[in-house]
């Protein structure tokens, strides 16, 4: 394992600085490489388009928190998991993400995740990179057992249903002089 640092696909750094109390708003579009190196990162046939509409500002409760709330929209194509054929996925989400410094009492933060909201991620240092942030939300929207219609697990019309016969069966079968139905 390596140390080496990976680029983002999708980036779009911003520095927290240039924020000011009242935040502010981005739009953002995936470039047609940067949607096809995002669909081999998260092993999708295909990404046409990804785009999102961000906030990103500061609130205050009792500690700085960075709060970037936005909606997200893409067309990709992802495979089957039963026949391997395409599937259209168009995915509309709105998103919420608070980062927070740690708390002045421990230097730690605390993650309850039986909490009703989210957990706050640790709060980046100068600079939060919004493209990388709505890539992970596409990542968590994204069907993890995408089906083609009418696709099923079943298995054929004529199937046994019933416990499986023993690997000793077919053995007797071969044997010479084993009486049938001996078992």
């Amino acid at each position: 394992m390596t140390n080496e640092h990976v680029e983002p696909e999708f980036s779009r750094p911003i520095k927290l600085e240039s924020l000011g109390e009242e935040g502010r708003v981005f739009t953002i579009d995936a470039s047609p490489g940067e949607c096809a190196a995002l669909a081999r990162r998260f092993a999708l046939a295909g990404l046409n388009a990804l785009s999102a509409r961000v906030e990103l500002g500061w609130i205050h409760q009792g500690r700085r928190i960075l709060r970037l709330r936005g909606r997200l929209t893409a067309r990709a194509t992802q495979t089957c998991v039963v026949t391997l054929a395409p599937v259209a996925a168009e995915i509309d989400e709105e998103f919420d993400v608070d980062y927070a410094e740690p708390d002045a009492s421990g230097g730690e933060i605390v993650l309850d995740m039986t909490a009703e909201e989210g957990a706050a991620e640790p709060l980046p240092d100068g600079v939060l990179d919004i493209g990388e942030a709505v890539a992970q939300q596409l990542a968590l929207s994204l069907d993890p057992y995408p089906r083609s219609a009418g696709a099923s697990l079943a298995g054929p019309p004529d199937a046994v249903v019933g416990p499986p016969a023993s690997p000793f069966a077919v053995l007797r079968k071969l044997r010479p002089g084993e009486p049938p139905g001996r078992t």
